[in-house]
């Protein structure tokens, strides 16, 4: 997905801040503000008394000790808090489902301490008189400071917090505040649904203020659509409107909007882009999106806020705690560093940073953020290989099946992506290319590799350069055997959309033809064997975020909303093939993109000296089935030992909206 039409080596184990939402307590908005400073142990606490409570079990007091970490003792840098639940997956593995296990988080830097069993809490909770005896004595020393904690028990089992391994969030929020248009089966639907959204926002639709959507597809309308659909409805006659597809690869507008265009620019080709032209004027793809998007009232600092602030509360409801923004302008790495230290940011966020002008060098405009607390990262950058398959803009090594005419379209020439790979590359930065279609892939693993033997011009095996590197394909979705590969023997990241194949799945072979799509299409079981670790996402909003639909989509290469696949594969596409199993996709949810944004250790799993993210469900993921990922709901998200989401209170919050 493209963001503008909506809206270096491994660094060391950064010191974490003096609170979630602060910028205090050691510079956590500096930029590359990284010390060389490792997380030390977190100190234990001896549990001194306990009383039960009606929801969570026990309340324990505690005091600093300053000893080396042990279940119940804080650090010395502040209070630690201990959750148990009924059971805790420390990683995806299998074995590291523990059941009646807990774990300590520290309030300053948000960190996992210790992690054990219930059964050491349980010894220490037996014998409060001798622990209260104990808190006595030391308290007597005045040198020494006590600290308060509770130890809290509680229903639920407990996840590693989950990551969407490329999404985009400034584009999910204004998708929210737009006219949502998925599913749409008609000219008629999509004119219904835009007059519904005008009457509950009857200010949109002026040269300042488009009135936006996102959603439609041509292969549920009928045909591609024209600016003459939507003059149809009178309500919409006159309006600026501009709807992305599903893909977010091609734009609709209304005759408002294509009145601004020049009209010999709408005569001319565009490299790398589509003007569609049948059956009238209207729908813009890939580079010729440039047109529409160049005209387009972007909105402003204030109503981007909202957006970011929308975006992470439906994000965190899921049970995510991290994403990859994949393409973020500088002006809003800006926003978002200003956002970060409010208490509405409730994400972490490693974004690729996107030029102004999309495959461009701007180095005077990039920058870097690495802040202390993990709560913002920017070390990459994301660069365009080609368009969408939907919209026949995947750039093929052959034509399309059901479009001899067209192999789609490349976004950059060879060597021009070759030269922004390097460029990039030596300014320090991580590189991302969009790359679709086997064209599209074999150029982006070319360019990197170009830039792998620029970095390391001596190095016997790039894939040892590429490890601290750490390149990245993003989509990954057809690639040539040969080229998968060198995909292996380079290392390079596959970045992977689950619920995309399944989405794909009923046009896939119509578009590549059966051959290429058996071997080429949508890898991911194969990629695992061949040694990869893919990154694992949903590229929303193109996509809904729930990573349980992902889940559940490679898990079983079904659709996460019919629970069925194509004709031919009812029990899943090419599942035999390409399925992963739970554990596979769990890791590419979870560590795998940790280690992708240079976070190994920290992120994705649950250990001492992590940051203390984590997701509580009513069930074990493991326990409930295939069907019952489709269904699952979060209880609760945390991020940095804070808890961002609660379904129980969301409710209680809809209760009493019912009563006003």
């Amino acid at each position: 997905m493209t963001p503008s039409s909506l809206g270096g080596p491994a660094s060391p184990p950064a010191q974490p801040s003096s609170s979630f939402s602060g910028r205090g307590g050691g510079g956590g908005g500096l930029r590359w503000a990284v010390r060389l400073s490792i997380l030390a142990g977190v100190g234990g606490a001896l549990l001194v008394w306990g009383q039960t409570l009606p929801e969570y079990g026990y309340l324990f007091s505690s005091s600093s000790s300053g000893a080396a970490a042990a279940p119940g003792r804080p650090s010395p840098d502040g209070e630690v808090t201990t959750y148990c639940y009924e059971s805790v997956r420390l990683t995806s593995r299998e074995e590291d489902l523990k059941k009646d296990w807990c774990f300590e988080v520290t309030a300053e830097g948000g960190r996992f301490g210790a992690v054990f069993a219930r059964d050491s809490a349980t010894a220490s909770a037996r014998e409060p008189h001798e622990a209260e005896q104990d808190k006595e004595e030391r308290s007597a020393d005045k040198k020494q400071t006590t600290k308060k904690k509770k130890l809290a028990v509680r229903k639920g089992h407990v996840l590693p917090g989950l990551w969407d391994g490329h999404g985009h969030l400034m584009q999910h929020g204004e998708f929210l505040h737009s006219a949502d248009l998925f599913g749409a089966s008609s000219p008629d639907e999509v004119r219904r649904r835009l007059r519904e959204y005008l009457n509950k926002n009857p200010e949109v639709g002026t040269r300042e203020n488009w009135v936006r959507g996102v959603g439609w597809d041509q292969m549920q309308l009928g045909g591609m659509p024209s600016a003459d659909v939507l003059e149809k409805d009178p309500l919409l006659r006159g309006r600026f409107v501009m709807l992305d597809r599903v893909d977010v690869h091609c734009t609709w507008v209304s005759q408002a909007v294509l009145d601004l265009i020049p009209a010999d620019r709408l005569r001319e080709d565009v490299p790398g882009g589509e003007i569609v032209r049948d059956p009238g004027l209207g729908v813009f793809c890939d580079n010729a999106m440039d047109l529409v998007t160049s005209l387009w009232p972007r909105p402003g600092p204030e109503r981007r806020r909202r957006f970011v602030a929308s975006a992470m509360r439906e994000l965190n409801k899921v049970g995510l705690v991290g994403i990859h923004d994949a393409g973020v302008l500088p002006a809003d790495v800006r926003l978002y560093e200003d956002m970060v230290g409010d208490g509405e940011w409730s994400l972490r966020v490693y974004a690729m940073l996107e030029c102004p002008e999309r495959n461009t060098f701007c180095p005077d405009e990039a920058v870097k953020v690495e802040r202390e607390d993990g709560l913002l990262a920017v070390r990459s950058v994301k660069l365009f290989a080609d368009g969408a398959l939907g919209s026949w803009g995947s750039a093929l090594l052959a034509p399309y099946a059901d479009r001899p005419d067209t192999s789609g379209s490349l976004l950059i020439n060879a060597s021009a992506l070759a030269s922004l790979a390097r460029s990039w590359s030596r300014a320090g930065y991580q590189v991302n290319i969009h790359a679709i279609g086997d064209l599209a892939n074999r150029l982006a693993i070319d360019a990197l590799e170009a830039a792998l033997r620029d970095l390391c011009p001596d190095a016997a095996d790039l894939a040892a350069c590429q490890s601290r590197r750490r390149f990245r394909i993003e989509h990954a979705q057809i690639i040539h055997p040969a080229d998968q590969a060198r995909l292996r023997e380079l290392g390079i990241v596959p970045s992977i959309q689950p619920t995309h194949a399944t989405s794909d799945m009923a046009y896939a072979a119509r578009r590549l033809g059966d051959e290429r799509t058996r071997t080429e299409a949508y890898r991911m079981r194969s990629l695992v064997e061949a040694g990869l670790a893919p990154v694992l996402g949903s590229d929303f909003p193109v996509e809904p975020p729930s990573p349980w639909e992902g889940l559940y989509a490679a898990v079983t290469r079904r659709s996460p909303r019919t629970g069925r696949g194509p004709p031919g594969f009812e029990d899943g596409w090419y599942r035999d093939e390409e399925a992963l199993t739970l554990a596979q996709a769990l890791e590419g949810f979870t560590r795998a993109p940790a280690r992708a944004a240079f976070w190994e250790g920290r992120a994705g799993e649950i250990r001492e000296g992590a940051f203390a993210d984590w997701v509580v469900l009513d069930d074990e993921v493991g326990s409930v089935g295939e069907e019952g990922w489709r269904g699952m709901r979060v209880r609760e998200t945390w991020v940095a030992g804070r808890r961002v989401y609660s379904r129980d209170e969301e409710k209680k919050e809809e209760d009493a909206r019912e009563d006003l």
